[in-house]
């Protein structure tokens, strides 16, 4: 499929720049401690990133991907994990191989970047600064930033219209059904990566214009595709 050079390209934050299940899975057991409940464990909690971190908090204390927990237990639960996860955000988070290259030979082609996630703001915005690549971003649309998160289209559509493009202009990278979704619902090309959080399941399956396995890989597959 030709994939025409976007005047804008929007990258998801969580499982696409940056691993950060070690620090989510950290206060998810944490939490889970301070409740006296058993811990989940970092591998099982991979698998129920990418939602938001209320809805991580619920699939922890129901133990489901699906599930629902009682609403009591999740009142309780709930701010012991904002007030952990204020106070570890960045520590044991990586960027994903390729990351740190990729955005810097974006910017070196004259690409317009946004980054686009469900992760509140207050969490967000040390995240990137903590990983030395806020400053490669000219917006960062937060989870909290309008009342709809991705799947919902509103996220991207906010974006092209603060850099006044066009979703026709516009690319997404992501990692995630989530993302897929709500690129096709904005009308924008979507890239996953290979990696990241989709709930077990392979990316592929979701029919994204392109999958990569490293995002310094995006500039030569946008330069091939433009040629």
């Amino acid at each position: 499929m030709f994939l025409p050079r976007p005047e804008m390209i929007l990258i998801d934050l969580d499982g696409t720049l940056i691993d950060s299940v070690p620090d989510l899975a950290f206060c998810v057991d944490a939490m889970m401690s301070e409740l006296g409940l058993p811990e989940r464990g970092e591998a099982t909690v991979r698998n129920w990133v990418g939602n938001g971190v209320e809805r991580l908090v619920q699939r922890a204390l129901a133990n489901s991907l699906d599930g629902e927990p009682d609403p009591e237990l999740y009142t309780r639960a709930l701010p012991v994990f904002l007030r952990l996860y204020q106070e570890h955000t960045s520590g044991r988070s990586r960027l994903y191989p390729g990351v740190r290259e990729g955005l810097d030979q974006l910017r070196a082609d004259g690409f317009r970047l946004g980054c686009v996630t469900n992760k509140a703001e207050r969490f967000t915005l040390p995240l990137l600064r903590d990983k030395g690549i806020r400053e490669m971003f000219e917006l960062v649309v937060s989870g909290d930033t309008l009342p709809q998160k991705k799947p919902d289209p509103a996220p991207l559509l906010h974006a092209a219209s603060a850099f006044g493009v066009t979703p026709a202009e516009s690319l997404m990278v992501g990692d995630s059904r989530s993302d897929v979704k709500a690129a096709r619902a904005a009308g924008f090309r979507i890239v996953c990566m290979s990696y990241g959080y989709n709930h077990g399941a392979d990316i592929r399956d979701e029919h994204p214009d392109a999958v990569l396995d490293r995002l310094d890989q995006l500039p030569e597959l946008l330069r091939a595709r433009a040629a």
